[in-house]
């Protein structure tokens, strides 16, 4: 094989290298949330996919099989009936690959926060969620501000956030 083929696979393989490493790019704090309109979800109750620029918004990826998932809803749903009315929302995202499994877990709980499925896992990809249950606080601006991973039984830190962004000026 010639310099310059070597040259040019080299060079194919640290594009390919790039492009991937980018396209599972970990959403971190300061970073833009993805837009859920494009990434292939379900609103298990019907209706629209929200934007998450506006209020100030937590994206919480959950799965059926797991606890702490189990245990976080009740707890999220206090925290949405005491701050929902001050502007702040939930977007519940179930990675189930079975539909049936995302809706049984959203029937037997009934948030009264928006669930959504990500029925192609492409959100959880692109975000590259570390564990369940991996929540994003989102500012007004759709900017990500603080991630929790896992679930520890109290949501106090996250509401001291939630009510931090709450508020700031637009």
């Amino acid at each position: 094989m010639s310099a310059t083929k070597i040259l040019r696979a080299a060079a194919a393989l640290a594009v390919a290298a790039l492009l991937a490493a980018r396209a599972r790019a970990d959403v971190k704090v300061g970073d833009a949330f993805p837009a859920l309109a494009p990434a292939g979800l379900v609103n298990l109750a019907g209706g629209d996919i929200p934007e998450v620029t506006g209020q100030v918004t937590l994206v919480d990826f959950w799965a059926s099989w797991c606890a702490p998932c189990k245990a976080s809803f009740p707890a999220m749903a206090k925290l949405y009936a005491a701050l929902g009315p001050r502007g702040f929302r939930i977007i519940a995202v179930s990675v189930d690959e079975k539909p049936a499994d995302a809706v049984s877990f959203w029937k037997r709980l009934a948030p009264p926060f928006i669930t959504l499925r990500d029925r192609q896992q492409k959100l959880v990809q692109e975000v590259s969620v570390p564990t369940m249950p991996t929540s994003y606080l989102l500012d007004r601006h759709g900017r990500v501000r603080f991630v929790h991973s896992g679930f520890h039984g109290d949501l106090a830190e996250l509401q001291k956030e939630v009510e931090q962004l709450l508020d700031e000026k637009s």
